[in-house]
C-alpha cells in the first residue's frame, strides 16, 4: 500500500515539514479574520466586498484540491508540493503588500490555488511514506494534530500579529515558512514517480474545477444574495449540471482524471461522506465562536485570539491520542467518540447567553469540540485513504480535503441564513440588531450544526466498514498492512 524507501529519520523529518505546510494552508483560511475591520479601513473596502477576502481563498481551494491531488499522481507530489509552496509564498508576499481591495482579493485567490497544490500532494507523500498501519497512524495523528489545530490557530495568531504588528503581517508571515519549507524539500522529501505517460484529461480536469469551484462560490454567497435570488438558483443547478457532465466524460475516457473505480472502497466512500458533515458542523463553529466573542461579549481582536489558545492545545492533545486510539480500537470506533463530542460542544454552545462570559459560555463547550475535532480530523483522515494503491494517493487525499471543504461551505452558508433569519426575528418590527438578538440567531445555529454531527454519527454507524477498521488495527498491531475489502 505504500512505497515508502525513506530512512527513519528522514521521513519524521519530513512528517514535520509536511505538517508545517499544511498548518499554514489551514490557517490561512482564518487568520484575516479578526483582521478583517482593520483590512477594510485601511484599504478602503466596502461592507459586501470585505468578506471576499476570505471567501475568495475559500473558493480557489475548494475548486482546485480534486485538480491538485489528480496532479500530484500524475506528475508526482513532490514536485506539485514544491510548486504550490512557490505560488503560495508569492502570494501571500504580494497579498502583504495590497494597496487596494482588488489587489489583495487577487493575491488572496492566488493563495487559494497554491493551497489546493499544497494540501493534496503533501497528503500524498504522508501516505506513501508511511506504511499502512501503526506508522502511518501516528503520522496522520501529527497531521490531524497540526492541521485540525490551523483554523484555532489562525485566529489566535491573527489578533497578535493585527494588535502588535500589523494587519499586513497576517500575509507576511507566511513567507518565511515558504522560503524555508522550499529549501528543505529537496533534502528531506523523497520524490515519488508520476505517471507522465498517461494522456491528461483536460475536459474532465475543466469540468471538475469549473463546477466544484462555482459550487462553492453559489454557497458561499447564498446567503448574502438569498436562497430564493435568480443568482442562487441559477448558479447551483449549474454547478450540478457542470459535475454532471463531469461524471459522463470520466466513464467515456480511457484515461480519466478520476478513476472511479476508487469508490469501490466501501471506506473510502464512507469517510468522504462523513468528512463532508464533519466539515458542515465544524467549519462554521469557528466563525459563530468569533463573531459571539466580539459582537457579543465585546472582545478585541486579541482577547479573541487568546481566548482559542485552549481550544488550539486540546486539538492537538486529541489528535495525538486518537492516533493511538485508532490503532487499539479501530478508526470507526474513534470516529464515534469524535463525532459525539462534536455533536455535545456544539449543543453546549447553543445555550450561550447574551449576559454571558468568556468562563461560563466558551470554555468548556470549546475544550469538549476541540477533542471532537482531533477525534474526528484523524481517523476520517486514515479512513479516506485506507486501501488505496500508491498511484492514487493524491486523488484520496484530494477527495477528503474536496469533501470536507464543500461541507465547511456549505454548512456556513446554511448555518449563517439560520443566523440571520433567527436575529431578523429577535430584532422584530424596529429592527433593532441587540446582543440578545444577535444571541438567539448563534444559539440555532450551534444547535443544527450538532444535528449535523449526529447525522454523522449515524452514517458512520452504517456507511464505513466495521471490518476495514477491525482489520486495520489488527495489522496495525501487528505492524502489517491490512487487507481491504471492496
Amino acid at each position: 500500500m505504500t512505497d515508502t524507501t525513506a530512512p527513519d529519520r528522514t521521513k519524521w523529518l519530513a512528517l514535520a515539514l509536511l505538517a508545517m505546510a499544511q498548518f499554514v494552508v489551514v490557517l490561512d483560511a482564518s487568520i484575516v479574520n479578526v483582521a478583517l475591520p482593520t483590512i477594510g479601513e485601511k484599504l478602503d473596502f466596502t461592507r459586501e466586498n470585505l468578506t471576499w477576502v476570505v471567501n475568495s481563498y475559500t473558493l480557489v481551494f475548494g475548486g482546485f484540491l480534486l485538480l491538485g491531488g489528480r496532479l500530484a499522481d500524475l506528475l508526482g507530489p513532490r514536485r506539485m508540493f514544491l510548486g504550490g509552496m512557490v505560488v503560495f509564498g508569492l502570494a501571500s508576499l504580494a497579498g502583504g503588500f495590497a494597496q487596494n481591495e482588488a489587489q489583495l482579493i487577487i493575491a488572496r485567490v492566488v493563495q487559494g490555488l497554491g493551497a489546493a497544490i499544497i494540501s493534496p500532494a503533501a497528503l500524498s507523500i504522508v501516505t506513501r511514506t508511511f506504511a499502512e498501519g501503526k506508522e502511518r497512524n501516528t503520522a496522520l495523528g501529527v497531521w490531524g494534530a497540526v492541521a485540525g489545530s490551523g483554523g484555532a490557530a489562525g485566529v489566535l495568531l491573527g489578533g497578535v500579529l493585527t494588535e502588535f504588528l500589523s494587519w499586513r503581517w497576517v500575509l507576511f508571515v507566511n513567507v518565511p515558512i515558504a522560503v524555508a519549507v522550499v529549501l528543505a524539500t529537496p533534502r528531506l522529501l523523497q520524490e515519488f514517480t508520476g505517471r507522465r505517460d498517461q494522456a491528461f484529461d483536460f475536459a474532465g480536469a475543466v469540468t471538475v474545477t469549473g463546477g466544484l469551484a462555482l459550487l462553492v462560490y453559489a454557497l458561499v454567497d447564498a446567503e448574502s444574495a438569498g436562497w430564493g435570488s435568480t443568482q442562487t438558483l441559477v448558479l447551483i443547478p449549474a454547478a450540478l449540471a457542470i459535475l454532471a457532465a463531469f461524471v459522463v466524460i470520466e466513464t467515456r475516457q480511457s484515461s480519466p482524471l478520476v478513476p472511479f473505480s476508487i469508490f469501490r472502497l466501501k471506506t473510502l466512500r464512507g469517510a468522504n461522506i462523513v468528512g463532508l458533515l464533519v466539515g458542515m458542523g465544524l467549519f462554521s463553529m469557528f466563525y459563530f465562536i468569533t463573531v459571539y466573542m466580539q459582537f457579543v461579549l465585546g472582545k478585541d481582536a486579541l482577547a479573541t485570539g487568546l481566548a482559542y489558545l485552549p481550544l488550539a492545545l486540546t486539538i492537538i492533545f486529541a489528535a495525538g491520542a486518537a492516533s493511538q486510539l485508532v490503532t487499539r480500537i479501530g478508526f470507526k470506533n474513534t470516529l464515534m467518540i469524535g463525532l459525539l463530542l462534536v455533536g455535545a460542544g456544539l449543543f453546549w454552545f447553543s445555550r450561550v447567553s447574551a449576559d454571558g462570559s468568556y468562563a461560563a459560555d466558551v470554555l468548556v463547550p470549546s475544550i469538549i469540540a476541540g477533542a471532537g475535532l482531533g477525534f474526528s480530523f484523524v481517523p476520517v483522515t486514515i479512513a479516506a485513504v485506507t486501501g488505496t494503491k500508491p498511484q492514487e494517493a493524491g486523488l484520496a487525499s484530494g477527495l477528503i480535503n474536496t469533501s470536507q471543504q464543500i461541507g465547511g461551505a456549505l454548512g456556513l452558508a446554511i448555518l449563517s441564513t439560520i443566523a440571520t433569519a433567527s436575529t431578523n426575528d429577535a430584532a422584530g418590527p424596529a429592527g433593532q440588531v441587540t446582543p440578545l438578538a444577535l444571541t438567539e440567531g448563534y444559539r440555532d445555529a450551534f444547535l443544527v450544526g450538532s444535528i449535523f454531527a449526529l447525522v454523522a454519527v449515524v452514517l458512520c454507524l452504517t456507511i464505513i466498514s466495521s471490518r476495514d477498521s477491525r482489520e486495520q488495527a489488527e495489522a496495525a498491531r501487528r505492524g502489517e498492512a491490512a487487507p481491504v475489502a471492496v
